[in-house]
């Protein structure tokens, strides 16, 4: 179990062996390790090299022999903090070099001003990134939820999502299925910018959900894990006025 564990913070599997067997052992030379693990010696060296870059172990040469030993326990967690920020910082400059190149990548996109342009997106990462999409809102977003399938459908997304829109200012009306979870969140639409109107669930229930806003429209299968974004004036107008027609006759 513990190994496993380690092999999932990114030790390779000699690594979580050898860490264990020196967390018993004590300072050994790696002779001593080599004996007890049985892993060969200069396999063991190669580990401990490993190790002590990961700030997981030391070496001690004593002039006769070197001693390795592994380091406190609580360093396997200053060990995830500097993978976490060493993984923060390059996507940090990968998305500043994109946003260096983002005028050059849009000037190649063909742009009619007739034709809906429709991206599909599939998966959980993909919905996730469609969803985003909806931050760019410029305007009240126009929705028919059911806030039980969004959280089935991307446990890790909300309500992380909501505390997002609500400092980008966003706020939204959704038309939602009165289940446990719409009228759970129903209770905090004023902290985070909503208006939601239920309808009954056992006559109106459906899955998938459609988002409208600025041109564009959104539609999200929580179930199928795959989502479309139909981005058109003319189409989101339509639903607008659709949406809206709904809205004031609820």
């Amino acid at each position: 179990m513990i190994d496993k564990v380690l092999t999932k913070i990114g030790l390779t599997d000699k690594e979580a062996k050898i860490y264990l067997v020196s967390l018993r052992m004590g300072s050994q030379t790696a002779s001593a390790i080599a004996k007890y693990s049985g892993i060969n010696r200069p396999t063991v060296y190669d580990v401990f090299t490993g190790l002590i870059k990961k700030g997981l172990a030391t070496k001690i040469d004593k002039g006769a022999a070197i001693y390795f030993q592994v380091t406190d326990p609580k360093n396997l967690i200053n060990y995830l903090e500097r993978d976490k920020n060493d993984y923060i910082r390059k996507i940090e400059k990968e998305k500043k070099d994109l946003e260096e190149i983002m005028p050059a990548i849009q000037s190649i996109e063909q742009k009619s001003p007739t034709r809906p342009k429709v991206q599909f997106f599939e998966g959980e990462k993909g919905v996730r990134e469609a969803y985003e999409d909806t931050l760019k809102a410029e305007e009240p977003i126009r929705a028919y939820a059911n806030v039980e399938d969004m959280h089935k459908g991307l446990p890790d997304f909300f309500p992380e999502y909501y505390d997002r829109r609500k400092n980008a200012r966003i706020h939204i009306r959704a038309i939602a299925p009165d289940n446990k979870m719409s009228l759970e969140r129903h209770k905090h639409d004023k902290k985070e910018l909503r208006q939601m109107k239920l309808i009954d669930h056992k006559k109106y229930e459906f899955s998938p959900e459609l988002n409208i806003y600025n041109n564009k429209i959104l539609i999200a299968s929580w179930r199928e894990k795959m989502a479309i974004i139909i981005e058109s004036e003319e189409i989101a107008d339509l639903h607008k006025k659709m949406y809206d027609l709904l809205w004031d006759k609820l």
